[in-house]
């Protein structure tokens, strides 16, 4: 059997799979049965400093090419988040956990990460992707090189754990943010959120979701999640969580061959159950044993390399 276990930013996983942030909650039930099914780390759905109802429904719909949502990241709140989830998961803590963050403004970003950290994650994941209300247009801190670069200097001056910023496809040139992110003290990240997207039901002859709008996920991105993987990792050479349409063990292999340390899965779990965690680990061991792959190291970012 090969080697699957990853170390990223210093945190030891045991397989580089990792349950995607937005994905089956945050309580630490459901959490720790994700890690039960097979996989290697888990990230929390985007935790906001107070309660946050999201969309109304329909928030979601999904066909065997991909899936697309307007959930509107609803939320507890941090507090909710202090009190149950991290206590209960970091009791008897069954693999690392990525607290992942979001605000919409950069005064609230410091303040959410500095409440993350005190609750105890391994990582601290950043979503950059939610509009800056304090912006005149409300353009999302993810979409230029200033807002991001804000972000990532606020955030990194709140905690001292390492520290990774979830950035958005939907920009002209997503290495160039990247690297300015870098700069700020970022010490890795997580590639892609999803791509912005909508569908009309034609007898209705209107968008199906009440948000009309939302963000499209499962197997049609994966080429744009690869190539963002690529394009970063040739940039900054920092760790990656590369996750996007990744469905199977062969997937997961292809973006690690980009650059990405770990490999998200959320919308795999629609299509495969949660029980696809265990399913792709055991495929990537049988394409290392195909292959002659004794180790991931041997393969992380080599398609950059050549």
């Amino acid at each position: 059997m090969a080697n699957l276990s990853v170390t990223f930013c210093g945190v030891t996983f045991e397989n580089p799979t990792v349950l995607a942030s937005g994905i089956l909650g945050v309580t630490a039930s459901s959490l720790k049965n994700v890690v039960r099914n097979g996989a290697g780390g888990v990230t929390t759905k985007s935790i906001w400093l107070e309660e946050h109802p999201g969309h109304k429904n329909p928030t979601m719909i999904g066909t065997e090419h991909f899936f697309l949502n307007a959930v509107g990241l609803s939320d507890g709140g941090i507090k909710k988040a202090k009190e149950e989830t991290f206590p209960e998961y970091l009791a008897d803590k069954p693999a690392p956990i990525i607290g992942n963050v979001i605000a919409k403004s950069l005064s609230d970003f410091e303040k959410i990460v500095a409440e993350m950290d005190a609750c105890g994650p391994d990582i601290i994941e950043v979503n950059i992707s939610c509009p800056n209300v304090d912006d005149k247009y409300g353009k999302p801190f993810s979409c230029s090189v200033g807002g991001a670069s804000d972000v990532t200097r606020i955030v990194r001056s709140a905690t001292k754990k390492p520290l990774i910023i979830k950035l958005t496809p939907n920009v002209p040139n997503i290495a160039e943010i990247a690297e300015a992110c870098a700069k700020e003290g970022a010490d890795g990240f997580c590639l892609i959120n999803t791509v912005a997207g909508m569908v009309i039901d034609t007898k209705l002859r209107m968008p199906v979701l009440t948000n009309k709008s939302g963000g499209v996920s499962g197997p049609a991105i994966k080429p744009v999640a690869v190539k963002a993987t690529y394009d970063v990792f040739k940039a900054t050479g920092l760790p990656i969580i590369g996750t996007g349409g990744i469905m199977t063990g062969e997937d997961a292999i292809e973006i690690m061959m980009a650059g990405a340390r770990l490999v998200g899965m959320g919308t795999m779990v629609y299509y495969r159950d949660v029980a696809g965690f265990a399913e792709v680990v055991k495929e990537m061991d049988i394409w290392c044993e195909k292959n002659g792959v004794k180790n991931l190291e041997e393969i992380i970012g080599v398609a950059v390399k050549k």
